[in-house]
């Protein structure tokens, strides 16, 4: 049922009743104005070493031609649409929104789409959206659960349908991936308890 059932869900397990999925520009702003100078050194800091440390990985393929006019060479093809699951619970895990999304930037995906449940009050926690702005990403949607898994991996009015869904979850979140990787879209692995 779409965008109908995430905000049902919501309702139920992340015990929110929200008006909207998506997080706004102004959210991504106010996120930045209260994290600690301290805090963004840090995470721009950590940003700059992934980004070196994955951008170091990239690699040109020769072309060979084993016998005349057969020439075989490898290419490396990005993923186009991917999918971040960030825990925010009691550990809202901002650094891995800095390590599976610097990456996937390197690697020219197109649109990475990042999911993380949202507090009491609907609020994200501003250092995962300080971290998701640094890193490129503008589609960040208050979800939680086996439910943002869900969505990433069939789409709905909002969220939209990824190839391959990345990150750590509870025990619901990671069956949730199990579950959808066996038929509908792939997954890094099943991280977590």
């Amino acid at each position: 049922e779409g965008d109908k059932a995430l905000f049902e869900y919501e309702k139920m397990f992340d015990k929110i009743e929200l008006q909207t999925l998506a997080v706004s520009e102004k959210e991504l702003a106010e996120a930045a104005q209260s994290v600690s100078e301290e805090l963004k050194i840090a995470i721009q800091t950590a940003a700059k070493n992934i980004e070196k440390f994955h951008s170091a990985q990239k690699q040109e393929f020769k072309k060979i031609e084993t016998t005349p006019g057969v020439t075989c060479w490898q290419k490396a093809v990005p993923i186009t649409s991917v999918g971040l699951y960030i825990p925010g619970g009691s550990a809202p895990l901002f650094s891995t929104v800095l390590m599976l999304a610097i990456p996937a930037t390197i690697a020219g995906c197109s649109e990475i789409v990042l999911t993380t449940p949202p507090d009491k009050n609907g609020k994200i926690h501003p250092a995962i959206l300080y971290a998701a702005k640094m890193s490129g990403i503008h589609s960040v949607f208050k979800i939680g659960g086996a439910q943002a898994i869900g969505a990433m991996a069939y789409g709905t009015e909002t969220v939209p349908k990824v190839y391959k869904i990345f990150g750590p979850g509870n025990q619901f979140v990671t069956a949730a991936k199990q579950f959808v990787s066996l038929n509908d879209v792939a997954i890094d692995m099943p991280a977590g308890p």
